[in-house]
């Protein structure tokens, strides 16, 4: 393990990842949201201090605070795929058509979305790093307990590439789409991401599944 990575991963200890599970919980999320998408970005219209959707009636949320400071600094939510019968029916479809999702399974397959990191760190390039990982491990974490096995998202370049350079692929769905800025949909089976994970970085995988903890299940073993 490089110096750099071992300095990200000591940073990222000071961030400790909770699921919303009450409704307390669950308003500080939607607090978060509001503050990054609607007043500092403009990309939602929010309702009074609170931003969520329908999707949030389906969906798993984590929240990462920064254990020196007490504040709440992160959120990100999976959202799971509708009934039966009924589709996926996930947020990012409506950006990217039906075609776009023919090859995907419908079953367990949830869509990453409200990647939310407070303005004060996420202009810092010292901590930007570990509160990424941090959101992850939150998604990990939830994908177990929800049931999701395959990941979809749709992200900025940036953000995908910062990803990729802690081990973290995912792969095109379709083209780039225009959506606040052009984004790219894409998407991954869990257990082929993990494991492109566990052989280029080891330890950010023992991190964001705290040792394979958060994800008891089988991984597979990813050729680059």
């Amino acid at each position: 393990m490089t110096a750099a990575v071992s300095g990200v991963l000591d940073a990222a200890k000071d961030f400790e990842v909770t699921i919303a599970d009450t409704p307390e919980r669950l308003r500080d999320a939607y607090r978060l949201r509001h503050q990054v998408y609607c007043m500092e970005r403009g990309y939602e219209p929010g309702d009074g201090t609170l931003e969520t959707d329908r999707f949030d009636r389906r969906a798993g949320h984590a929240l990462l605070t920064q254990r020196s400071t007490g504040r709440l600094v992160g959120t990100v939510r999976i959202v799971a795929p509708a009934n039966r019968g009924q589709g996926l029916d996930l947020p990012m479809q409506s950006l990217c058509g039906e075609g776009a999702f023919r090859s995907l399974p419908t079953y367990r397959t949830g869509e990453i979305s409200r990647f939310a990191i407070s303005k004060a760190l996420r202009d810092s390039s010292a901590d930007g790093i570990p509160l990424r990982l941090g959101l992850m491990r939150g998604v990990v974490q939830l994908s177990s307990e929800m049931g999701i096995h395959n990941w979809c998202a749709i992200m900025e370049h940036t953000l995908l590439r910062l990803l990729r350079g802690s081990g973290i692929h995912f792969q095109p769905l379709g083209p780039a789409v225009e959506y606040h800025g052009l984004r790219q949909p894409c998407w991954g089976p869990v257990t082929q991401v993990l494991g492109r994970m566990r052989e280029e970085r080891r330890a950010v995988w023992e991190y964001v599944t705290d040792g394979g903890t958060l994800w008891p299940h089988q991984i597979e073993a990813v050729a680059a």
